[in-house]
């Protein structure tokens, strides 16, 4: 009977344990798959037509703002 008290006693603190590791929220958080996303996003945009139109109206509108003129 002590037996079977000891191993359920061990065991479940051990279930116990790995309850709240696995719980935990930084568990499932990888900072490399969001630097990856960023980049395919960045890459993405920047080979897009629209995302380089964009970024042709930000440098326009940016040299606006310090007085340089465009072509």
């Amino acid at each position: 009977m002590i037996d079977y008290i000891a191993l359920s006693v061990g065991h479940g603190l051990l279930a116990f344990a790995f309850w709240h590791l696995f719980m935990r929220s930084g568990v499932d958080v990888d900072p490399l798959i969001g630097d990856i996303r960023d980049a395919e996003k960045a890459n993405r945009q920047a080979t897009s037509i629209a995302g380089r139109n964009a970024q042709r109206r930000t440098k326009t509108e940016g040299a606006k703002q310090s007085g340089v003129r465009s072509r």
